[in-house]
């Protein structure tokens, strides 16, 4: 009986090491990660188009650097811009600018071509990144 209760209680104590060590890990240096993936705004979201599947396969949850063309730009009431790339069609590549990074800046022109890092979480109408920072 005495071995079981020394048994669960190293147990408790290992789960709880991990998940302090989870809940204080430090987020990931968006201006500094490098991108596992190149590509232009209008071929992400044709892939996606074509066989989202595959796309997910190949892009979800992965560092990917997108280039386009600023098609509009938005800022919600708590402060995150998002920023639409042209794809050519209705729908776009939605970058969510990272709250955690300092931006040079948050106001794009329309028409204008820019480069955004981010983390692809998928096809929601729009290709979508989260954490974006752009890329000079």
């Amino acid at each position: 009986m005495k071995r079981i209760i020394y048994l669960l209680l190293a147990v408790a104590f290992a789960g709880g090491a991990i998940g302090y060590y989870l809940w204080n890990k430090p987020h990931v240096d968006m201006q500094t990660a490098k991108a596992d993936l190149a590509i232009d705004a209008a071929a992400l979201f044709n892939e996606y188009s074509a066989d989202e599947t595959a796309a997910n396969a190949k892009y979800l949850d992965k560092m990917i650097a997108v280039s386009g063309k600023v098609k509009e730009t938005t800022k919600a009431e708590d402060g995150t811009v998002k920023v639409s790339l042209n794809t050519g069609s209705d729908f776009g590549v939605l970058c969510e600018l990272d709250p955690l990074s300092k931006h040079p800046r948050s106001e794009f022109t329309e028409g204008e071509t820019v480069t955004f890092k981010g983390n692809c979480t998928g096809l929601n109408f729009d290709v979508q990144l989260t954490r974006c920072v752009e890329v000079k």
